[in-house]
């Protein structure tokens, strides 16, 4: 168990991802001045009620499950406001609460997947979860008129399943049951499912427009 400044927000952190923010409030200036300086953690956590501006006498609920995350950049941009980059590294569970600072703090334990150490049984899982994760971008590039590059991708199972699982422009609540799920295989199995999912609903949207010009009934 530890304690972990918590950074409340409206999106799903998964262990080895990204997370862009620009801490501008005074309390996370002080929470992620803190982080720098004393080389911690701070945690992740997807509200459940609220939102992540302070807004007075706002009640915001956190799911208790979330990500620490490292930070790996920071640039400074005048007033005390910060642009940072941090990286997704393990899941906990928060135990409790503390509120002694401006900031929102919790007594955690981390919370470890159910079958990680097998990864090399998950290796059949790779070659199709790849194949999802190239057919869905090339959908979603003709969906929304832009391209995007696919290079190489994670061959570790599980770094696989996270990125899967951090692409999807699914909603938060499915991408934090994703991340609250405790066996590795029931999560690359959602995550699969979810791709099929997305999948078809662009396939479907991307045939609509032709069958609407194929049309023979006049809109008058």
């Amino acid at each position: 168990m530890r304690k972990l400044p918590l950074f409340p927000l409206n999106t799903v952190l998964f262990p080895g991802m990204p997370l862009s923010l620009h801490i501008f409030e005074e309390r996370y200036k002080q929470m992620i001045s803190r982080c720098i300086d004393e080389n911690i953690p701070f945690g992740v956590v997807l509200l459940e009620k609220g939102t992540a501006e302070e807004r007075p006498g706002q009640e915001i609920v956190p799911f208790a499950i979330g990500c620490t995350a490292v930070i790996s950049q920071v640039q400074h941009v005048g007033m005390g406001r910060m642009n940072i980059i941090a990286v997704g590294t393990d899941r906990f569970r928060v135990l409790s609460y503390d509120t002694s600072e401006v900031y929102l703090q919790a007594v955690v334990e981390q919370l470890p997947f159910e079958g990680a150490a097998d990864l090399g049984a998950l290796d059949r899982h790779t070659a199709p979860l790849t194949n999802w994760i190239r057919r869905y971008l090339k959908l979603l590039g003709q969906a929304e008129n832009v391209t995007f590059e696919v290079n190489q991708l994670p061959s570790d199972p599980l770094a696989l399943t996270f990125l899967a699982a951090s692409l999807l422009k699914s909603s938060t609540a499915e991408k934090q049951d994703l991340l609250q799920t405790s066996s590795v295989d029931t999560l690359i199995d959602m995550v699969k499912s979810l791709y099929r999912k997305e999948v078809t609903l662009l396939s479907i949207a991307l045939e609509k427009p032709n069958t609407e010009m194929q049309s023979p009934f006049s809109a008058n």
